[in-house]
């Protein structure tokens, strides 16, 4: 495109696509409303978020103090996950057909206190902040907003494997309902988009058997509109392995929206061979020997309206 348009033409353009997006989100901040949100995550902490909005200026200004400080544990963010967060929920909120880009964020001020976990100083841990606690600022914003019900707040982080074996997937729960729509069950929500591994190629390529993967009925919040029901995934082991789960939606479930119920919280737990049943906390790892099954239940989603 330089060197048939010239760079000049091409810069000219890049700059209008931001321009666009600018514009684009400047016209939705007049239709919103101040609000503000607190999440609580299943080990302790929480995401506050107020968000205000200047209808004069078509701004609005997002600010996360009163987020509980950088932990100890991985749950921490880069900031930059915290800013994509931000970028991806005002993005959804514009019905135009735009690219995102960075043009969406220039009529937001965002605020991110220093020393927070979504802000934390080195040598801050910070593995479960993109898979995890990107998810639950997600849900904030739209609580704070006012206009979705919540997503299970999660990727489902399932890891298991030997000296000769590793493998990684996230699963899919439900989502959210809004005005006008039910949640969806068992689907991947906000940010995450990864894909599971067919049945046939998952237990070609590892010493496992997926003996089942179903919706579960009833886990998604009842409401005007229902929010989308979990699932629950069972996965059998044929030889011994650690298997692993980071997870979050274990004791506080995906938030109803404008008299909306809550949805089922997830479940962790081991099935062994013999019967006897472990409980997983959010956080778990179990070593697993041949017949034993690892069985994940993914949150509902919450429901919105009265019923």
């Amino acid at each position: 495109m330089v060197e048939q348009f010239g760079l000049e033409v091409v810069r000219a353009y890049m700059r209008h696509v931001q321009d666009n997006a600018e514009e684009s989100v400047r016209r939705v901040i007049t239709r919103l409303k101040d609000g503000a949100f607190t999440l609580p995550l299943d080990n302790g902490a929480q995401i506050q978020v107020a968000i205000r909005v200047d209808a004069a200026s078509r701004s609005a200004e997002v600010d996360f103090s009163g987020t509980s400080p950088q932990q100890t544990n991985n749950f921490n963010a880069p900031t930059a996950v915290c800013m994509a967060a931000v970028l991806y929920v005002f993005r959804s909120l514009v019905d135009d057909d735009i690219p995102l880009n960075a043009g969406c964020l220039k009529p937001i001020k965002v605020t991110i206190p220093a020393g927070s976990m979504l802000n934390p100083n080195p040598p801050a841990s910070v593995v479960a902040g993109n898979v995890e606690t990107s998810t639950c600022v997600t849900n904030a914003l739209f609580g704070a907003l006012g206009v979705l019900a919540g997503d299970q707040c999660t990727m489902n982080n399932f890891t298991f494997g030997n000296a000769r074996y590793q493998y990684y997937e996230t699963i899919s729960g439900g989502s959210g309902a809004g005005e006008g729509f039910d949640g969806t069950s068992v689907v991947q929500t906000h940010m995450t988009n990864s894909r599971l591994t067919d049945p046939e190629v998952f237990e070609f390529r590892f010493p496992v058997r997926l003996d089942s993967f179903e919706i579960q009925p009833g886990s998604g919040g009842a409401g005007r509109w229902q929010g989308g029901n979990g699932g629950v995934r069972r996965v059998r082991f044929l030889e011994p392995m650690t298997a692993s789960i980071l997870s979050n939606g274990r004791v506080h479930g995906a938030f109803g929206m404008a008299g909306g119920q809550p949805g089922r919280v997830g479940l962790n737990r081991v099935v062994r061979a013999d019967g006897r049943v472990e409980a997983l906390g959010h956080i778990g790892q179990a070593e697993m020997a041949p017949g034993d099954v690892f069985e994940i239940h993914t949150p509902g989603g919450g429901g919105f309206g009265a019923g």
